[in-house]
């Protein structure tokens, strides 16, 4: 959009089909950034149609004009790449019983083929960011955000982590089945919840819950630039305050596994916590006959609810 409107461009054009979310992502944000512009969409022309009507009319076109593409005629899936994750989907991945094969897969290893001998990293965060990544046996670390990332995409591959075959909802009304590997955003994913979990305070972790599953709705329809993303955006940022810590992760053949964590701003108190040690410090003043109240008083509208089914039943 930036392009466009120093060129003066008055159209833009994209490949993305009449019945996906991709129309729907591409032209919102577009409009939302210059509410002038117009959109030319091949996929919804009458006379581009015409011409092809599937993926099997395409691939002979590109290949009668000598045109590269990845798409292969007797694996006529359609593949999307970029630093986070591969996806496949449409051709004989329509199938939903029709099971994805390992060759199709660029980022991972399949878990079977996985190495035998687990890897322990560190990750450590900053206000929720993910600030060193450090391998524990062979001493690998990396800072530089990209570096970061793409070591989690290469250790998370060889292990096989970040597959996933699911059938979601498109904006559009369409359910679709996509097969995806995200392995280094499933390794940060997991070590970021985890902290969350021994950082964040208990009613504010569970408001954060509903707003990461407000931002990834938001994310997918395409209201990237909408005021409630803004507010969601911007009340996340506030939530991460103070996830500062480390977390230490297993691999191994396709699985995470939280090994330990610590932060300087936990809230997590392991004498408090403690079933060997009455009470938790001065600071807290826990007495444990007091929860024979808070039992009682949390459970009256359970006892009135149970009253009124008795009287029902009656």
């Amino acid at each position: 959009m930036r392009i466009a409107a120093e060129e003066g461009a008055m159209f833009i054009a994209h490949g993305a089909t009449g019945k996906g979310n991709d129309q729907v992502r591409f032209e919102m944000c577009a409009q939302a950034l210059s509410p002038t512009i117009r959109t030319i969409a091949p996929w919804r022309d009458a006379e581009f149609i015409e011409s092809f009507k599937g993926r099997s009319d395409l691939l002979a076109y590109c290949t009668k004009h000598g045109i590269p593409v990845d798409a292969k005629p007797k694996a006529n899936y359609s593949v999307d790449e970029n630093l986070y994750h591969t996806s496949y989907e449409s051709g004989q991945l329509e199938d939903a019983m029709c099971s994805p094969d390992d060759s199709m897969f660029k980022m991972t290893v399949s878990p079977k083929d996985a190495p035998n001998e687990s890897e322990t990293i560190e990750i450590e965060f900053k206000k929720g960011v993910p600030v060193r990544v450090t391998n524990l046996g062979d001493k690998t670390e990396f800072t530089d955000p990209l570096d970061l990332f793409l070591y989690c995409n290469k250790i998370g591959g060889r292990h096989g982590v970040g597959r996933i075959d699911i059938v979601e909802n498109r904006f559009v009304g369409i359910k679709s089945r996509g097969v995806y590997e995200t392995p280094g955003g499933t390794i940060l994913l997991a070590a970021h919840r985890d902290l969350e979990g021994i950082c964040m305070d208990r009613e504010v972790k569970r408001i954060t819950e509903g707003l990461s599953n407000e931002f990834a709705r938001l994310c997918y329809n395409g209201f990237w630039f909408a005021p409630e993303m803004d507010l969601v955006r911007h009340s996340m940022d506030f939530s991460q305050r103070d996830v500062d810590g480390i977390v230490q992760i297993e691999l191994y053949k396709g699985n995470v596994t939280i090994m330990g964590r610590s932060s300087p701003k936990a809230l997590y108190n392991a004498d408090l916590a403690s079933m060997d040690i009455e009470g938790g410090g001065s600071a807290f003043d826990y007495n444990p006959a007091d929860a024979q109240g808070f039992i009682r008083i949390n459970s009256v509208r359970l006892k009135t609810y149970a009253a009124l089914r008795a009287k029902d039943e009656a």
